[in-house]
């Protein structure tokens, strides 16, 4: 039960977040760390699921409405899944924490959108499965097919950008920093991902998901007395004799 409304809180958040952000995009009302010119929706709406950020919470969002639903989920496609949201979003939050917060101002509903987005979902998110599992779910195949999405991502941020010249994060602009420094800076990213991904199947298989089986309780000593004097010393049982 604590595990069922723990993910479905969070989904309640991060569901939310989006809805905010993307009135917030439809709307042409979010703020901007320099300022632009007005753009299509369409453009906006390209733009604004080509954030890692989103894409993490979506995965996320994914993980947890179906966790609520059944905490002990299994199966190949949602190891992966799971993985991903829960190795994307952690690193959504170390990189926003370190590199990007504070780059654009925000007040009201992008506020609000912001701080689900980056300060509640990926440590509620790691608590979370420290807390509730399930486990074990990580094994080498699982971190195979995982590394599938950031790599697609990489790729088609470059690619985008070579044709836009627009890129979602400025530690990512090939416009401004060129290839070298960016492919740098993704390479740390990458490492940075790998070192996480690395602690989280070590842990998976360590860290006990439920509790534990109650040891057994011995029954008392019960004597009954037979005829002639002669007491047989038994162990009570719940079992009907």
């Amino acid at each position: 039960m604590k595990s069922r409304i723990w993910h479905g809180t969070l989904a309640g958040i991060v569901a939310i977040s989006l809805i905010i952000q993307i009135v917030l995009t439809a709307t042409d009302t979010a703020p901007h760390a320099v300022p632009a010119d007005p753009e299509p929706a369409v453009t906006r709406f390209v733009r604004l699921f080509s954030f890692f950020t989103i894409q993490s919470n979506l995965l996320l969002l994914i993980a947890t409405i179906a966790l609520a639903l059944n905490p002990d989920r299994d199966g190949r496609l949602w190891r992966v899944i799971r993985l991903d949201a829960l190795l994307g979003i952690v690193i959504t939050g170390i990189v926003y924490a370190t590199i990007l917060a504070g780059q654009v101002e925000l007040h009201g509903a992008a506020w609000l959108a912001d701080f689900g987005f980056h300060y509640i979902a990926p440590w509620a998110a790691l608590l979370g499965w420290l807390l509730f599992g399930p486990r074990p779910r990580i094994d080498g195949r699982t971190l195979a097919w995982a590394a599938v999405w950031p790599a697609f991502w990489i790729s088609y941020t470059l690619a985008h950008g070579a044709v836009t010249d627009w890129y979602p994060y400025p530690f990512a602009d090939v416009t401004v920093l060129k290839y070298p420094t960016v492919l740098m800076n993704l390479g740390a990213v990458v490492v940075l991902a790998a070192l996480i991904a690395a602690a989280l199947r070590w842990l998976d298989t360590r860290i006990p998901f439920g509790s534990p089986a109650a040891p057994a309780v011995e029954a008392p000593e019960v004597s009954h007395p037979r005829a002639g004097g002669e007491t047989v010393v038994e162990r009570e049982s719940g079992a009907s004799r």
